[in-house]
């Protein structure tokens, strides 16, 4: 059975320092299992600096395994290809040493904010739940928390899952979870842009239970209105601009395991290079949520699509940290 080292992705502590992360981008992006995929593929990874190499593995992932582009779908809605034993067995193994794959703990005991990021309805239910496991069992420590989501819009078998029948956007599935999961009763406050939902609309609901750290649900606008719904980038700015975030901060960020790589790049981009504060990122534990995973959640086109995904997150850290772009 083939098999890989693990392979870490880029740290991120307080007072962050980018020199580091350079080489850190380059060894994941470099390393043995993405090689063997390139190569499953029919190519061979260049030699060539990290923004060269970046550029070509974002063309060669954009031929080869970004299924969401051909029909243009979310990431539920894609019809996965027949993948023989052989390649399915080597994604699998590149996946999980490229740290999609295998939950893992906190690696510290307390942070100042907690995270739980947006996604389908599936995942909001399932991160909310398993950051307030985190907190009520004492794993670690936080001083707030906050759901990222957005006015996307549920989509009827979203609706079919448990609360979320009368649900209209990721927010309100967001909102369900983190009701559930942290015994939150009514919102303390409740803001938001008001009129139509549009790509431009916000809203805030603010909690304040007696027994558990503030919590925070937010549907963010997008960067680009005009173009598309806000996205992961755009829930971490929102979020952050309103936040009194200090360089000595720790953040952790919970998403799902799939989504690891892209969603903690895309944190240092957005957060920590722009305040300086640390960040941790971790996946729920699928074994431990009472809401199962989707039936083709792990197929190997999830896995190949979402290490594309971590291409891309790297791509626009790199940039922004060589100032090639404004983070």
């Amino acid at each position: 059975m083939v098999s890989f080292d693990a392979v870490a992705l880029p740290t991120c502590e307080p007072n962050f320092r980018p020199p580091a992360t350079t080489e850190q981008i380059l060894a994941w992006i470099s390393s043995p299992p993405m090689r063997a995929l390139v190569e499953e593929y029919g190519d061979a990874l260049p030699s060539a600096g990290v923004g060269e190499l970046l550029e070509w593995l974002d063309a060669f992932s954009d031929k080869h395994w970004d299924f969401r582009k051909r029909g243009n779908v979310e990431r539920d809605q894609v019809t996965a290809p027949t993948f023989d034993p052989a390649r399915a067995a080597l994604v699998l193994a590149a996946a999980t040493a490229l740290r999609l794959v295998e939950p893992v703990d906190p690696p510290r005991a307390a942070y100042e904010h907690l995270l739980v990021l947006g996604g389908l309805g599936r995942a909001c239910l399932q991160r909310t739940e398993y950051a307030a496991r985190l907190v009520r069992d004492g794993v670690v420590s936080v001083g707030e928390v906050a759901a990222l989501g957005s006015f996307r819009p549920l989509t009827e078998p979203e609706t079919t899952l448990p609360g979320l029948a009368d649900g209209r956007f990721e927010m309100d599935a967001m909102d369900v979870g983190a009701r559930h999961a942290f015994g939150l009763t009514e919102p303390a406050r409740d803001e938001s842009s008001g009129g139509a939902v549009t790509h431009r609309s916000w809203r805030v609901r603010t909690y304040r239970p007696a027994d558990a750290p503030p919590v925070q649900v937010l549907a963010a606008p997008s960067s680009e209105p005009e173009l598309r719904r806000a996205n992961t980038p755009d829930t971490y700015d929102f979020w952050a601009r309103r936040s009194r975030l200090r360089r000595s901060d720790r953040i952790l960020v919970v998403t799902s395991p799939i989504y690891v790589p892209f969603q903690h790049s895309d944190a240092i981009r957005m957060l920590a290079a722009r305040y300086g504060c640390g960040i941790d990122t971790v996946g729920f534990d699928p074994a431990r949520a009472t809401v199962p995973l989707a039936p083709d959640a792990t197929n190997p086109d999830r896995y190949l699509q979402e290490i594309r995904s971590g291409i891309l997150s790297m791509q626009r850290l790199h940039r922004a940290l060589a100032g090639s772009l404004t983070a």
